[in-house]
């Protein structure tokens, strides 16, 4: 049924001439004989629609009518309509503040509720009606009632709704700790939707800033979850508390909360004031992994120039075993993304993050020689006279981008690089031009048989194919190929040998990777053939191997 329209057949005559503000009709229908309290299908009577009117003249006349019924005046001002509400609720709804005023000398029930628990009060702190407001206070209207499902008070309502003069006023009166079924206060609620004046009132009239709700979450949390910097700035201008636990499930800041969905101000901002044993303290979360969640470079990157660890801590009992470090994390959920290595990767790798197996197993599987190319860019292959260098580098909880892979790292990706040989047209080319020493492969064989023909052809054209051992020729030889003649059954030519003798007594990383062979008084074909550039990659495999990836994760 729709209440919102009046039918001929219930609604009488008085209360039209009421709702029409027809003062003259309503003083000749009374004159009649007509009653005051006929109802129509909504239960209004013509007071109530005086009332809504906002007509005080017929207000008026139809107290003075009511006097001489049998029930009363003081009864028909306390009539209800089907929704519970009184003539009194009604003009507040619509801020006619003379009728509420005749209407409270006429003795009505200041505390009304109505079908939905609201009140007069409570209307006219939802309207942003000031004036009736400040009226119904002065007259002793309960001011920390509840009236919703949910155990609003009427400060609640002021600070969700942002009517500031209003919160000011209630400030004095209410109490200020009181709590909705979730245990959220006032002061929360302006925090949570970014109502800066009124958490700024409560906060100086004294409101807790660290009142939490159920669940924990703070009013600092809920702020830098939403993206408020004024109310952060208030909040902690006013002492709240950053370090201040979160979270029942898992370790929670209002750190977390920033980066996690992408507020770099804020996040700045609770950098300076936060402690530092989150970033990689044991049983702790380091922001830096909320960042990743959502792909949020620019806080990864304003974490990471914070000083915050690449490396930070090892959460795989918090959310999988694939979150061992931030930038596993951050390459397990883009796996299988069209882009998988994403800009923060790319920050995480140039600020020196530890690359293991797991890391090495995402990197190689992209089947991608930029992604490969960028990562030893940024940590390159070492010589053997840095080794004793990077053990004790790597045994520092900050490394420095550039630096050289520690022993640990190499050994991670010559293994998971091993693992992955049947797809090594990917990631062999890249590996040899970077400096990597061919020995290295050659130190599990069998591995290496995996490969198709043209690989192993290009391998060993970066070693001295006459030298290998006969077993090792054996495992290296294919199954019987005829279109395919190994190099090693050629003697290698001079030339060859020439370039070899070169690489082993500048170093493969030093010939690759310097401008050594460029300084020589050479001619520039001779410095390419130097650098092993004249030999041509193997062609790439028609499809990139995701499943058997997936597979092996």
């Amino acid at each position: 049924m729709d209440f919102t329209e009046c039918y001929s057949d219930t609604v009488s005559s008085l209360a039209v001439a009421a709702r029409e503000s027809n003062v003259r009709r309503v003083s000749l229908l009374i004159q009649r004989g007509c009653s005051v309290d006929s109802r129509d299908n909504r239960g209004w009577n013509a007071l109530h629609e005086a009332a809504a009117a906002g007509t005080i003249v017929c207000v008026q006349q139809l107290l003075k009518a009511a006097e001489g019924a049998s029930s009363g005046c003081r009864a028909y001002v306390g009539s209800l309509t089907h929704e519970g509400e009184s003539a009194l609720y009604l003009a507040v709804q619509r801020r006619h503040l003379a009728v509420v005023k005749l209407l409270l000398r006429a003795h009505a029930d200041i505390n009304q509720p109505t079908n939905d628990l609201s009140c007069p009060l409570y209307a006219a702190v939802d309207c942003g009606h000031t004036d009736i407001v400040e009226l119904l206070v002065r007259k002793g209207a309960e001011v920390n009632g509840t009236h919703t499902a949910s155990c609003w008070t009427c400060l609640h309502q002021a600070a969700y709704k942002g009517h500031s003069d209003i919160v000011r006023i209630l400030v004095g009166v209410c109490r200020l700790e009181v709590f909705d079924d979730h245990m959220i206060t006032p002061l929360f609620v302006a925090a949570q939707y970014g109502q800066k004046q009124c958490l700024q009132i409560l906060a100086d009239a004294g409101a807790n800033v660290n009142a939490q709700a159920s669940d924990l979450a703070t009013p600092l949390l809920i702020a830098s979850q939403e993206g408020h910097e004024g109310c952060v700035e208030i909040l902690l201008d006013h002492n709240a508390n950053p370090n201040l636990s979160c979270s029942n499930n898992w370790p929670q800041l209002p750190i977390h909360a920033a980066a996690e969905f992408g507020h770099n101000t804020i996040l700045a901002r609770l950098i300076a004031v936060t402690h530092r044993v989150c970033d990689r303290g044991e049983g702790e979360l380091s922001p830096l992994y909320s960042a990743l969640k959502n792909n949020h470079s620019h806080c990864v990157d304003l974490l990471l120039r914070a000083g915050f660890s690449p490396d930070a801590q090892d959460c795989s009992s918090l959310f999988s075993s694939d979150t061992t470090s931030p930038l596993a994390f951050t390459l397990a959920l883009k796996c299988t993304s069209s882009q998988p290595f994403s800009d923060s990767a790319r920050l995480l790798v140039a600020a020196g993050a530890t690359l293991t197996g797991r890391e090495w197993l995402y990197i190689l599987a992209m089947c991608k020689s930029d992604v490969l190319q960028y990562v030893l860019q940024q940590r390159s292959i070492p010589r053997p006279d840095q080794l004793s260098r990077t053990i004790s580098l790597c045994s520092r909880p900050e490394q420095q981008s550039n630096s050289p892979l520690s022993p640990e790292e190499l050994r991670g990706l010559v293994c998971e690089a091993l693992g992955m040989v049947c797809h090594a047209s990917y990631w062999l080319p890249t590996l040899l031009q970077a400096g990597l020493e061919p020995s290295l492969l050659l130190q599990r064989p069998y591995a290496l048989r995996k490969a198709d023909s043209e690989v192993l052809n290009y391998f060993l054209q970066f070693v001295n194919w006459s030298t290998l051992s006969h077993p090792l020729k054996e495992i290296l030889l294919p199954r019987k190929e005829s279109t395919w003649r190994p190099h090693y059954e050629c003697v290698p030519s001079l030339s060859h040998l020439c370039r070899l003798r070169v690489r082993e007594e500048l170093g493969s990383v030093v010939l690759m990777q310097t401008a050594v062979v460029r300084q020589l008084p050479l001619p520039p074909p001779l410095q390419i053939y130097l650098q092993f550039r004249d030999i041509p990659p193997p062609s790439h495999a028609t499809t990139v191997p995701q499943g058997g990836f997936l597979q092996r994760l």
